[in-house]
This record gives structure tokens, sequence and C-alpha cells, in this order.
């Protein structure tokens, strides 16, 4: 029996051909298809211009004739580095913030912006010098959700030409001068000593008026004066108390002072 080995190597070339084509035709197939999830898009550039944005979902794309590029929607943190500011009183100052944005429009965060995190980034650095430095001290301490707003408002008129919204901005922390607490807490401690010498004015005031407003009831009405005269006597007498109080009724003085006072009168 002979076996035509010449036709056996054909074949086996042949199958290796269409397994090296299947093979090849295979990894075409999977770069051309893509799985976006909701949370991203991928802009497509075909021969180098724009196509648009895809996705979510299955997206096919042309090897070799299309390049594409991935865009997370989601809300991203920026972390705004410590700066230097000096504000409008001349008080230098260290202030850092914490920005909060998403893309809205993938296309215009590709074409329009080389990189719109750094991009942003360095728009929100500048942002927080300038609106900080615009405003003194006490309005950067007691104001701080009008800076807030300000940031947020300025950085996401700048941004969004680049398709991005500017959800939130929020300063974190503000570090100040070891001169400056010292003068804030000495300010601070003589505001509560001005408004306890207030209180107590006007608790002196309030006791005045209604020592005038007894004495002119009593004036009124003597045996008033002649009962807290015994009740004074009352509350000085103890238990252990030697002295010995006497009350001695007005009325027997009386008299003797009316006599007085004639006499002074005639003199």
């Amino acid at each position: 029996m002979v076996v035509d080995i010449s036709g056996l190597g054909s074949i086996l070339s042949n199958l290796g051909s269409i397994l090296v084509a299947g093979f090849i035709l295979l990894l075409v197939l999977s770069s051309a298809v893509k799985v976006i999830p909701e949370y991203r898009r991928i802009v497509l550039f075909r021969l180098g211009r724009l196509v648009g944005s895809r996705g979510p979902g299955i997206v096919f794309i042309l090897p070799f004739l299309d390049r594409a590029v991935t865009v997370d929607l989601r809300i991203l943190t920026l972390d705004v580095p410590v700066q230097e500011v000096i504000t409008k009183d001349n008080v230098a100052i260290k202030v850092n913030a914490v920005v909060y944005f998403r893309v809205l429009e993938p296309s215009k965060s590709v074409v329009e912006v080389e990189n719109y995190i750094v991009a942003t980034s360095q728009l929100a650095q500048t942002t927080l010098r300038s609106v900080v430095g615009s405003v003194e001290l006490d309005e950067v301490l007691s104001s701080r959700e009008k800076i807030n707003q300000e940031l947020q408002k300025i950085i996401d008129e700048r941004t969004d030409p680049w398709g991005i919204k500017v959800s939130a901005v929020e300063v974190k922390e503000l570090e100040l001068p070891e001169g400056m607490k010292r003068a804030m807490a000495r300010q601070a401690e003589s505001e509560r000593e001005r408004r306890a010498k207030i209180i107590a004015a006007e608790g002196e005031l309030q006791a005045a008026e209604k020592l005038s407003e007894a004495a002119r009831k009593m004036e009124s009405s003597p045996v008033t004066l002649q009962l807290r005269y015994l009740q004074t006597i009352r509350e000085i007498s103890g238990e252990r108390n030697t002295t010995t109080f006497f009350p001695i009724p007005v009325d027997l003085i009386q008299p003797f002072m009316e006599k007085l006072s004639g006499k002074e009168a005639k003199s």
C-alpha cells in the first residue's frame, strides 16, 4: 500500500493557513468589538477626524482606522494643594480646597483640552489664590460658604467649554500664622470681657429700677416699710447671734422729731 505523502503535506499546510487566518480574524474581531460600561464613553477618531462618542454597551470600531479614547463620566475628586495667599488686609495664610467635577460632553473634554484633569487642577489653584486674595481675613473665616460658591461659579464657567461641570468646591483647611492666632485669641477674650461688663451693667440698671419702684410703694404705704424693717431684723438675727435687737416704733419718736424740726425752723 502506497501513501501519497505529498498530498497529506499539502492538506496540513492548508489547514495551518486556515488556522492562522482564523486566529488573525479572531484578533481583528476582538479588537473591533468593545464593551463599554454605563459610567464610561469612548471618543472615536477615524483617520484623525472626530466621529463622536459611543457607548454604553457593545461598540464596533474599524481596526487600523479608528482610534478610541476612553472617558470616565463619574464624579471626580480633585485635591487642590496648599496655596499661600495674602488676603486683602495683608495677612499671609495657607489654604487648600477640594473640587468635585464630572465630564458632561466627552468629545469636548478630549478635543478642546489636552488633559482636562490637569487643566482643571491648575485652574482651581489660580482661582483659589485669586478669590481668597480679594477678601479680608475676617470674611474668609466667617463667610466660608460664600467663598465656596464664588469658587464653584468661576471654575464652572471656565471649564464649561471643555464639557466639564463643576458641582462643588469646598475650602478644607485654613492655616494662620502663630502671631495672628494669638492676636485673635486676645481679641476674643476682650470681646467676652466687654459682653460680661455690659451684662453686669444691665443687671445693675434693672436692680436700680426695681429698688426705685419698691421705694415708691413703701413711701405710699408706711406699714410696708415697718414690715420690711421687722423682716430685716429677723434676717440679721441668727441662732447663735449674741446681738439683741429692740425694734422701736416710729410713732414713738415722731413727736420728738417734729419738736426738733420746729425749733430749727424758729431759729
